[in-house]
């Protein structure tokens, strides 16, 4: 009953979200994120908690205006997914354009697929339908929801565009299979992953574990990395989805020093971004949750 609740009430705000004008869906969304920002304590404690330790210097006037500022994205990405159904080929670049798509293009035509480096900045949703709008339709490696219904309400929205979805627990094989046929396979690198599947590296100044997944799978099959994130511009009015140039990684006897130095350089490329970005990042999160052993826990 609990999960037939939540995927009816998913649905519902989907729809009327969808089915309102942009300029009042897009403040439905605003009023929702204030809604959340009240009503959710914990997340704004670890936020603030994050906050402190990432960005000292900030105020504590600050660090609230940026936390309000995340969930006011939140809000945007919420109000934009609503809107997928509207979307087309011929409307997508009143909403989304491109900065620095050539260097998609380049990895491209290497041949050996691509892998995006991305995170859970800006409208992340937004960015990967856009692309495939655009005619660039991508693979995207995703955890399944707890809640079945409401899974599969977001996968169907997911997939409107022409994107394929690969479930995380069954990675290895379908991003193998995609790079084969030099397709691109978009990854969330920037969430805390269990002492299993990570490695630590230097985020905002703070070992933190990461998924060395991206980098395990460069190194093998030869794909490029590239960086790609959606951001709202707010100069803009828009969303823009920036690209960066593949990342190049040095190759010596060593392959776990190879993938931690690969690791790391992932990382700073996502750091930078949430620096120039900082209130459309998920800082709700537990980022450096996982410690190496012996450590102190830090939540």
């Amino acid at each position: 009953m609990r999960e037939l609740l939540e995927s009816i009430a998913g649905w519902s705000l989907l729809r009327v979200l969808g089915g309102l004008p942009r300029p009042l869906a897009g403040k439905l969304a605003a009023a929702l994120g204030r809604l959340l920002y009240w009503s959710t304590p914990k997340f704004r404690r670890i936020a603030d908690q994050n906050l402190r330790m990432a960005l000292p210097e900030l105020s504590a006037s600050e660090r609230i205006a940026l936390v309000r500022g995340v969930y006011r994205s939140l809000g945007r990405l919420l109000s934009e997914c609503a809107r997928f159904p509207k979307l087309t080929p011929e409307n997508i670049r009143d909403v989304v354009t491109y900065n620095g798509l050539e260097h998609y293009q380049a990895a491209v035509e290497r041949g050996r697929g691509v892998l995006f480096l991305t995170a859970h900045l800006g409208p992340w949703e937004l960015g990967a339908f856009a692309h495939a709008l655009y005619g660039h339709p991508i693979q995207i490696l995703y955890r399944p929801l707890d809640n079945p219904r409401l899974d599969r309400l977001v996968n169907r929205y997911r997939t409107l565009s022409g994107n394929k979805l690969i479930n995380k627990r069954d990675s290895a094989r379908g991003i193998l299979a995609a790079l084969a046929k030099n397709e691109t396979v978009g990854i969330l690198a920037d969430q805390n992953t269990s002492l299993e599947e990570g490695v630590f590296v230097n985020f905002f100044g703070k070992t933190a574990s990461t998924t060395a997944g991206i980098a395990r799978v460069a190194l093998h099959t030869g794909a490029a990395v590239v960086p790609a994130f959606c951001v709202w511009e707010e100069a803009l009015r828009r969303y823009v989805i920036h690209f960066e140039p593949a990342l190049e990684f040095a190759a010596t006897s060593d392959r776990e020093q190879d993938i931690r130095a690969a690791t790391q350089q992932m990382a700073s490329v996502v750091e930078k971004y949430i620096r120039r970005y900082p209130d459309q990042w998920l800082w709700i999160h537990r980022r450096w949750k996982t410690r190496p052993p012996g450590e102190a826990g830090i939540y």
